[in-house]
């Protein structure tokens, strides 16, 4: 049998082998969760999904210690900060639990014209169908946790696909929910292959499809879905900060954007779809905020995430260490200025960097990081600063910095970007909030309630009666 292994990504130690799932199990799969959904009597009342989320609550709040060591461990994300993703992924099913009295629909106004007498009419909101969902590493259990209870808060049943280099907590939070009292098929965690991966998005008989990871897979896959597969997409983007001169006026304020930026920058060594990653600052103050950046991420304690201190930990691989190198040094050699960092730490780490005025052409202006680098550069005109910002095919979320309303608003309003932040760094979120990109960096909205909706479909109930 064929085995996943995975490693802690610091010491590259192995944590666990986990067995692939064969095409047998993966069709059975399928088909249990197709007959889920096919047969209504199977359906799941509200009453009963609302008592099996409020006993995955239970057991989640009693292992919160477990689930953080866990996600941690795989994911390589700093102690601290893995557990508060637990606590948001607990939070999450809390959301779900909330939202689901709200899955309901509305009257639809009759008997304004003659041919529409006598009749009442209204709509109801029922589940989906499959949801077939694909997940990232960076969040090992939070995202599995927006992967799937929605679609089971609404029910329907999901095949939910973790990243090969971080499934423990998937398989964890899958054994949770049938602890806490959920049948035998409406969620199965499968470990695929690539070829068995696509069977599986793009089989008939998948309703919805959730995809979180790579713009170049989830769009291939996106092309390849079966006719009437709806889906919802979440890529990367490259998440730029303006920052007007008028932040610099108040020094109190200005050291809470450093301190912000720091933060949205290098919190999971960069590893976040909406992480800091362009900053424009006006050129009379670019130098010193860059400076200042970097004396602030030269402080960052880098290392092993398992230890409380952390503020920074691995890359998930070594072939990604290697790659922001090669970014980083082709930034330097294209005119930009290293102001900190630029080096590995160790096989698995890289220093937290901040680069200033990188060539508009390198790859880390062009591109996704996805690693602990900033860039910093220098602007004359506000104007051309968002058009910069605005320049490449992603559009995520974004962020202002101004003490000027009327700033904030313009240039709010001419980011390109699904959520701008005023005052606060880009990779700000609560799991109640609107989440996703626009053009290249996806389609469809997550978020607890948003997927929730998504997972659902309209029918209409048209009462024809002579009473009326």
């Amino acid at each position: 049998m064929s085995t996943i292994q995975v490693n802690n990504p610091f010491d590259q130690s192995l944590i666990k082998s986990v067995p692939v799932s064969t095409a047998g199990q993966l069709e059975s799969a399928i088909s249990k969760a197709h007959s889920l959904i096919e047969n209504r009597d199977n359906w799941l009342p509200a009453h009963q999904r609302v008592e099996i989320l409020e006993r995955v609550i239970e057991i989640m709040s009693e292992q919160v210690e477990e689930l953080t060591q866990l996600a941690a461990s795989e994911g390589g994300k700093p102690y601290v900060d893995s557990k508060v993703e637990v606590l948001r992924a607990i939070n999450g099913v809390k959301l779900a639990i909330e939202h689901i009295p709200q899955i309901k629909g509305e009257q639809i106004p009759m008997g304004h014209t003659t041919s529409s007498t006598n009749r009442i009419a209204f709509t109801q909101r029922e589940p989906i169908g499959v949801v077939c969902s694909v997940s990232a590493f960076n969040h090992p259990l939070n995202l599995i946790v927006h992967q799937t209870i929605p679609a089971l808060a609404v029910g329907c049943p999901v095949l939910i696909k973790p990243a090969a280099l971080t499934p423990l907590s998937c398989l964890r939070f899958v054994e949770i929910l049938h602890e806490a009292g959920l049948p035998e098929g409406w969620c199965t965690a499968l470990l695929t292959s690539r070829e068995d991966s696509e069977r599986m998005v793009c089989d008939q008989r998948v309703n919805f499809f959730s995809f979180i990871g790579s713009a170049k897979v989830g769009w291939m896959l996106q092309s390849k879905l079966s006719p009437g597969t709806r889906s919802a997409l979440e890529h990367g983007g490259a998440a730029p900060v303006i920052v007007d001169q008028s932040a610099f006026d108040n020094e109190s304020d200005a050291e809470e954007m450093l301190d912000s930026l720091t933060k949205g920058g290098f919190y999971h060594a960069g590893q976040v779809c909406v992480s800091v990653q362009r900053v424009y600052v006006h050129q009379s103050r670019a130098a010193d905020f860059a400076k200042q950046l970097a004396d602030k991420a030269s402080k960052l304690i880098v290392g092993d995430q398992l230890d409380p201190n952390t503020e920074v930990g691995p890359l998930i691989t070594t072939k990604e260490v290697d790659r922001i190198a090669d970014w980083v040094e082709e930034a330097e050699q294209s005119g930009g200025k290293v102001l900190c960092g630029g080096k590995r730490i160790s096989e698995t780490c890289y220093a937290p960097t901040v680069i200033l005025n990188p060539a508009e052409d390198a790859q880390v202006s062009q591109l996704e990081i996805f690693g602990p680098v900033v860039c910093v550069y220098s602007y004359t005109d506000k104007s051309d600063a968002i058009a910069r910002a605005n320049g490449l095919p992603f559009a995520f979320q974004a962020a202002v910095f101004t003490t000027l309303l009327d700033d904030a608003l313009d240039t709010s309003n001419r980011l390109n970007a699904t959520a701008v932040m005023v005052n606060d760094h880009t990779a700000f979120r609560v799991d109640w909030m609107p989440f996703g990109g626009r053009d290249a960096s996806g389609i469809g909205m997550g978020g607890i309630q948003y997927s929730m909706h998504e997972m659902t479909r309209e029918k209409m109930l048209v009462i024809k009666s002579k009473v009326l």
